[in-house]
């Protein structure tokens, strides 16, 4: 066998990368970390402006990427978009959602809007992707899960923690039928990540106390920790990685 670089099992050059919710937080940071590795950038979100300031930023630096005005809860739309593409190697299925409820307060509408986004958007994309990326080989999906994919152990948040559950036995089911055709399916799981949307909660003394006293290294995550996962897991570095979840949680779910 011969011997391959290791930074070279890192790079992406030549691929063609499609992250959803790339607008803003872990999406935006995954973006500019696969245009660093080499990849060229197809950026999902429903924002024309912040596509914009991220497809900038990546030309800045030497890289290419294009902004699509999507709003990934409209199943024609995502598969006519996907599908128009000429090719597609990297797909990192970002969009997602959280509302705290408590179980016993739960209303329909919040349980439609999670279901409908961090389940059902992310099949509809995850199937469109997969459509084209069958016709290819050694292509690769990536699900943003979550730590409370694997516990079930985050206050007033339990329809977040199904829907997180269920992208974790979608990327399992995927894997396997995807494998023989040449597309590995793997998922992220990262802790609480410090965002625009996750600071309010972030602020607040008791809640980060709560957090912090169940992450054994001791602070929370930086969408840079996501984002370098996620190159790993889209590189030939992880040629034999599928069916999986990488935790990028600090510790958490060890307890």
């Amino acid at each position: 066998m011969p011997v391959t670089s290791a930074d070279n099992t890192f790079r992406l050059d030549d691929k063609i990368a499609l992250v959803t919710g790339a607008g803003r937080g872990i999406g935006r940071a995954v973006a500019l970390a696969l245009a660093g590795a080499g990849a060229e950038l197809v950026l999902v979100s429903r924002t024309q402006s912040e596509l914009d300031q991220v497809a900038d930023e990546i030309k800045r630096t030497g890289g290419k990427a294009k902004g699509l005005v999507l709003d990934v809860t409209r199943s024609e739309a995502v598969r006519e978009t996907i599908g128009g593409l000429d090719r597609l190697d990297i797909l990192v299925n970002t969009a997602g959602v959280n509302r705290r409820r408590t179980f016993l307060e739960v209303d329909e509408p919040t349980l439609d809007l999670l279901l409908g986004l961090n389940v059902r958007a992310a099949f509809i994309v995850a199937q469109a992707a997969a459509r084209l990326m069958v016709a290819q080989r050694a292509r690769v999906i990536v699900n943003v899960s979550s730590q409370m994919g694997h516990v079930g152990s985050e206050r007033d948040r339990t329809v977040y923690v199904m829907t997180k559950h269920a992208l974790e036995g979608l990327t399992k089911a995927m894997a396997v039928e995807l494998a023989p055709k040449g597309v590995r399916v793997v998922s992220i799981a990262p802790t609480f990540v410090a965002t625009e949307l996750t600071k309010p909660f972030l602020d607040d003394l008791d809640t980060r106390r709560w957090i912090l006293d169940r992450i054994p290294l001791g602070r929370v995550g930086r969408v840079e920790d996501v984002a370098s996962a996620v190159v790993f897991l889209a590189s030939p570095a992880a040629a034999l990685v599928t069916g999986s979840s990488l935790l990028v949680d600090g510790g958490w779910t060890a307890w």
